[in-house]
């Protein structure tokens, strides 16, 4: 992770705090490009990403009695004046691509980044329609598809036709 360059200014990039305190807390990126790093001691931790990046947020809680909270969330960094939506932990929000809670389908998510991987992709290069198409079938209680070679090649077709 490189500091922010002169064409990346600090005040354009999105944070997001990790946190990890032993069975209790886990606040961690799944995938993403982090374009700078502060770390603030042994178990936090703040990363930023340039706008335009991807990535995903996974959060994690316990008490005494099991797991609290399971969630994850892809997200796109937004632009300096974009409309965004707010998130805990991440300032000053993002697009929300897909947001999940609840381990069942975290861990359905998790398989699917995984399965992206085993392809030979980096998630983060995934369309960004893809995320949100998981997010709607996973929500109603559907099956989300499998991320593509073709797909992915149709995606960067289409981004390059309407660059």
């Amino acid at each position: 992770m490189t500091p922010s360059t002169p064409s990346t200014p600090r005040g354009d990039l999105t944070t997001v705090e990790l946190i990890w305190i032993e069975k209790r807390i886990e606040h961690r990126l799944r995938f993403g490009r982090p374009a700078n790093q502060t770390i603030i001691d042994k178990r936090r931790r703040v990363v930023a990403f340039a706008p335009g990046s991807i990535f995903a947020f996974v959060r994690w809680a316990a008490n005494d009695f099991g797991t609290i909270v399971s969630r994850i969330d892809i997200v796109r960094a937004v632009f300096p004046g974009e409309p965004h939506q707010t998130l805990p932990y991440i300032r000053p929000g993002g697009e929300i691509l897909l947001k999940i809670a609840g381990w069942d389908k975290v861990e359905r998510v998790l398989e699917l980044i995984d399965a992206i991987e085993a392809i030979g992709l980096d998630p983060v290069e995934a369309s960004p329609d893809y995320w949100r198409q998981t997010h709607n079938r996973l929500v109603a209680g559907g099956t989300p598809r499998a991320y593509s070679l073709e797909q992915h090649r149709a995606f960067l077709l289409r981004k390059r036709a309407t660059s």
